[in-house]
């Protein structure tokens, strides 16, 4: 199986039809290392990050990703907000959360609260905004068996609060906790913490999908 042949990802024209007349011309993300990427390439998917594969289907346009690795959330708000702003962006996408949810430490009241204002601030600035439910990582091979029970049961905390936040705030949210390949050990990378190329194939597949709808609603 490869990307063209694979049924969860995009098939031929499908992003051109999904995408057709949007109006998005300054794309911004702000995140961690899902928004940077660092996905580990797999045989017959393309190497192109999540983020940018999702910047080259909406092109041209203008496009920053600020995303660096590591970072939580009350780092994201700090560092990252500011210039998104300055870019003047109509399409924002918000990608945090998952670093904070990975220990035990994990503070999912103000996780939300970081969250909620990068969101408010890039609506009030003009922009469409974005949200994620991730990849549930604790199907990856590389977690070790006694971190599974609570590490899922924190994603699954962080997914579900975050897609009320998505839904209290009006964001367009893409949700991949749920899809069906998030319990698949063969979507994640040998780090344990990420996915792999076929994971940023499917989610862009997923990212589009959502986008799509969100069109197709505003026309209606």
């Amino acid at each position: 199986m490869n990307e063209t042949t694979d049924p969860y990802c995009l098939a031929f024209g499908e992003s051109e039809e999904l995408l057709a007349g949007h109006p998005w011309r300054r794309f911004v993300v702000l995140g961690d290392s899902v928004a940077e990427g660092l996905c580990e390439p797999v045989e017959g998917y393309s190497d192109l990050q999540w983020a940018d594969r999702i910047a080259h289907e909406l092109g041209p346009i203008a496009y920053l990703n600020l995303g660096v690795s590591g970072l939580r959330t009350r780092e994201i708000l700090a560092t990252q907000l500011e210039p998104a702003v300055a870019f003047g962006p109509d399409l924002a996408l918000v990608v945090g959360g998952g670093n904070d949810a990975f220990p035990a430490t994990y503070d999912a009241d103000r996780v939300d609260r970081e969250l909620t204002t990068m969101i408010t601030t890039l609506q009030d600035a003009g922009a469409e905004v974005m949200t994620l439910g991730m990849f549930d990582v604790s199907y990856s091979p590389a977690i070790m068996d006694w971190l599974r029970p609570g590490l899922r049961q924190r994603m699954r905390l962080l997914s579900d609060r975050t897609a009320a936040l998505a839904d209290k705030l009006g964001t367009i949210h893409v949700n991949l906790t749920d899809h069906p390949l998030s319990t698949d050990p063969g979507l994640y990378s040998s780090d344990g913490r990420h996915g792999n190329a076929r994971s940023d194939a499917v989610a862009t597949a997923e990212t589009l999908r959502t986008l799509g709808r969100h069109l197709r609603a505003d026309r209606s």
